[in-house]
């Protein structure tokens, strides 16, 4: 089913930026600057809003051409571009989305034609969805699993390979005496936060990392 993987919602949003010759800078180098400036960890605005796997921005300023026998074609205007890998229905994540980050979301999409704002919920969804092409595509290797219980996976996995690593050699007696710690403190410990599961991420859970 397009812009479904089993639970997840695959959404892709282009929307028009304004083309204003008046405007300094212009609007597309105004988002450009906003969105260079968000952090990409679990203070990320969109790590806030709930039900996000992944969220991608960016501006595209024309299509490329690849060469013949493909016709050389150029868009009328410069789009701002927005993935998302999403658990749930559309409409209560967009919802979601404007509950929790409305300043950012009006930070970035003013600068697009005809976004009402987030503060009429109902208006920003219908803008929303009015801006979606169909999702055929999916990056997220999600596997059919929520944002949590993909969260709760990188988590043990991190542990593990950290454990692995931290035990290198030791005694089978110690092995396993710290093994069971190490299990029974896993279990123990809080879900992640969203976006603070990124490369070398040290997790100490037991043996030599304490």
């Amino acid at each position: 089913m397009p812009n479904n993987n089993g639970s997840v919602y695959g959404l892709t949003i282009l929307s028009p930026i304004i083309d204003d010759a008046k405007a300094t800078p212009s609007h597309d180098l105004q988002i450009r600057n906003y969105l260079a400036k968000l952090s990409t960890r679990e203070d990320s605005p969109f790590a806030l809003a709930p039900g996000t796997h992944l969220a991608r921005l960016v501006v595209m300023d024309d299509v490329v051409f690849v060469g013949a026998p493909s016709c050389e074609e150029h868009l009328k205007s410069k789009y701002l571009i927005f993935e998302s890998n999403l658990d749930g229905d559309l409409d209560s994540y967009l919802s979601g989305l404007a509950a929790t980050i409305p300043d950012h979301l009006n930070a970035i999409w003013k600068h697009c034609v005809g976004y009402p704002g987030a503060a009429n919920r109902q208006a920003f969804i219908d803008y929303m969805k009015a801006c979606q092409l169909e999702t055929t595509f999916f990056f997220a290797a999600v596997n059919n699993k929520s944002v949590s219980e993909t969260l709760r996976a990188l988590q043990t996995q991190t542990a593990v390979a950290d454990f692995i690593a931290s035990h290198q050699g030791a005694n089978p007696a110690k092995l396993q005496r710290d093994f069971i710690q190490f299990v029974a403190k896993l279990k123990s410990l809080p879900l992640p936060k969203p976006g603070s599961m990124g490369p070398h991420r040290e997790i100490k859970t037991g043996g030599r990392n304490e």
